[in-house]
């Protein structure tokens, strides 16, 4: 059986604990993706849409802002908290708005956004989640910079007094210099 959204947001928050909702929702995503790259099956059974701020569990949003009881937990088992650890290890230092600009700059979210503009749904198939996240994994093994990688330039990037011409000197000029690459 399928986990549920509301399963692998508890396993987050107990190994995130505070996290952000908008982190959150990022987060689901990453594992969701990750997890049907690597074994074709879906981590959660909720579909993914592509919201204004980027990639939203949306019955979960909805759900908690009501403030409606999460279903009856079920076991997560290894598979899933190996995309679960996979994905805190591999993003879980990054903000939700770091996550979001990401977001913004992967094939799922763009042609799910192009589409509901046009009148469509706001659903990423899963199909789409899929195909992104092998590509990029594959891209990963190719290249050996992964995600990790941008995570440390983040992490290292600090103001200096005089920085060479074009050194981004902030989390946000780096991440900006990095979506338009």
């Amino acid at each position: 059986m399928t986990a549920s959204a509301h399963d692998i947001a508890a396993e987050i928050r107990r190994r995130l604990p505070g996290v952000g909702k908008k982190k959150l929702h990022k987060l689901l995503y990453y594992a969701h993706g990750h997890h049907l790259a690597d074994l074709g099956t879906p981590l959660f059974s909720e579909n993914v849409r592509a919201w204004r701020m980027g990639p939203v569990v949306g019955s979960l949003w909805q759900e908690e802002d009501r403030g409606e009881p999460a279903p009856e937990p079920h076991e997560l088992g290894e598979a899933e908290l190996n995309s679960i650890g996979y994905t805190i290890s591999r993003y879980g230092n990054l903000t939700g708005n770091d996550l979001e600009r990401f977001s913004h700059t992967e094939e799922p979210w763009i042609v799910s956004r192009r589409s509901y503009a046009e009148g469509g749904s706001d659903r990423i198939s899963n199909d789409l989640i899929r195909d992104f996240f092998r590509r990029i994994d594959e891209d990963d093994d190719e290249a050996g910079a992964p995600r990790e990688v941008i995570r440390d330039w983040l992490s290292a990037t600090r103001p200096s007094a005089n920085p060479p011409l074009g050194t981004p000197t902030s989390r946000e000029a780096l991440v900006a210099r990095l979506s338009v690459a």
